[in-house]
């Protein structure tokens, strides 16, 4: 592995702080993996200096419990350990897991060359003919295998959930500490013993997670399953409860508790009927003022035999939905119609240039004449590339997720309703991660005051 010196390192991660460079043109320009940019800049703002010059430290066992200890009680990951814990190699901290889960205390405490001596095998002596044992060793005998049976079903209907881990094999100890022995137990789950009495006492402990677990419930359900463990934890630190998304999301696996999926949009390309307009927008889905950037999609639902169309117009400046039509068929008054209640909402001087892709209504002359009127450059997609439109279609993915797909609706009258009332909540209330856990209208009202 390529080693950087310190001097190189500070540079990146001053440039990073400057702000002028995010992470993956700090890689790109330096030629440096990004997952290291990330790891120098984690490890400067936790330990300075310190935290990103080369250093050959042994640890100690008390030094390798400790950081797994804080591990597993916050749900890190290992990177995020070693980051806290000034570990360079965030492999480390696998290691260690893998010896404490094989060997306890002990095994931490050993050097790494001595990885693989931890459990040398033993040779296991010969079984005594049936003739020479006596009736005390068979009577011991079938009590092990009796028990050996009874862990490995408990073990086996554990793992039909998931894969049987410390805890796991610590609760079918728990289960069966009071008919059998703990250190028969113990050998038959090949768990350490300070494992199981570690796992003992914290289960013992009342859920310090238990008041976030329920405000987690809340919040999912506020939101009508639309939210995902990294705006679930936005909301909650919103509301004043700091708590990192990992943690958020260990504690919704645990509840079941899990967002809508996204599926595929319709698609309606008809090929070309008009004049096509070049890609001036080139998949920059980002603008520094509203009204800077729009981009316009029209999608179909379907209710039983009816159909219903849709066509939104979304501002790339904080995604906030501008307009939108509906017709039961994909007219084009259902474009015009849109672009209309879109221009309405304009400034004298805002003219955003209009993204759409190659549909047939855009190619349109009277369409591409209400855009020229009002000073509005048109861009296109190329051919066949949704990728172009990108933004556009990820906001319909999210709004069959969150609103359509499982749901039923009793007619087309009913869809267009709970549409409407998805983009009001789209707009006004739904968080977005990438606009600092603002929703849309709060984010333009935000960049208001401070313009």
């Amino acid at each position: 592995m390529f080693k950087y010196l310190d001097e190189f390192k500070h540079k990146v991660v001053l440039e990073y702080f400057s702000g002028t460079m995010g992470f993956r043109r700090l890689s790109a320009h330096h030629e440096v993996n990004i997952g290291s940019v990330k790891r120098w800049v984690a490890a400067y703002r936790l330990h300075g200096m310190e935290g990103i010059s080369r250093k050959v430290t042994r640890y100690d066992a008390q030094f390798k419990l400790s950081a797994l200890q804080y591990m597993w009680d916050n749900g890190l990951s290992m990177k995020q350990t070693a980051a806290i814990f000034n570990v360079r190699n965030p492999t480390s901290i696998g290691i260690w897991e893998s010896r404490y889960s094989s060997g306890g205390l002990e095994a931490l405490a050993k050097p790494h060359n001595h990885a693989r001596q931890m459990k040398a095998p033993t040779k296991k002596p010969a079984a005594k003919p049936d003739a020479e044992r006596t009736l005390d060793e068979v009577l011991k005998e079938n009590e092990y295998l009796r028990m050996e049976v009874e862990v490995l079903k408990k073990l086996q209907a554990l793992a039909q959930a998931q894969k049987a881990a410390r805890a796991q094999k610590a609760q079918v100890m728990h289960e069966l500490r009071q008919k059998y022995p703990i250190v028969t137990l113990l050998k038959i789950v090949n768990l350490p013993k300070s494992n199981f009495y570690y796992w003992d006492k914290a289960r013992q402990r009342p859920d310090r997670h238990e008041g976030i677990k329920q405000l987690i419930k809340m919040t999912f359900d506020a939101h009508k399953g639309r939210y995902g463990y990294r705006r679930v934890a936005s909301a909650l630190v919103q509301a004043g409860k700091k708590i990192h998304a990992n943690t958020v999301q260990r504690l919704m696996q645990a509840e079941g508790l899990k967002s809508s999926q996204r599926v595929k949009r319709y698609k309606s390309y008809k090929g070309q009927v008009g004049i096509v307009a070049p890609n001036v927008l080139k998949r920059e889905f980002t603008a520094g003022e509203p009204n800077q950037k729009w981009v316009t999609d029209v999608t179909e639902f379907k209710v039983g035999q009816d159909k219903l169309y849709f066509s939104p117009i979304k501002d790339l400046f904080n995604g906030e939905i501008v307009a939108y039509s509906f017709d039961t068929r994909p007219v084009f008054t259902l474009v015009t119609s849109m672009l209309t209640k879109a221009q309405q909402k304009l400034g004298i001087n805002e003219k955003p240039m209009l993204h759409s892709d190659q549909g047939w209504h855009y190619q349109m002359t009277q369409y591409r004449k209400m855009l020229s009127d009002a000073g509005m450059e048109q861009s296109m997609s190329n051919k066949g590339n949704c990728y172009d439109n990108a933004s556009m279609e990820s906001f319909f993915g999210i709004l069959k997720s969150e609103c359509f797909h499982n749901h039923k609706f009793a007619s087309i009258d009913d869809l267009k309703k709970t549409i409407v009332d998805y983009v009001q909540y789209y707009n006004q209330d739904r968080i977005r991660i990438g606009l600092g856990g603002m929703s849309p209208v709060q984010y333009r009202l935000a960049h208001a005051k401070t313009a």
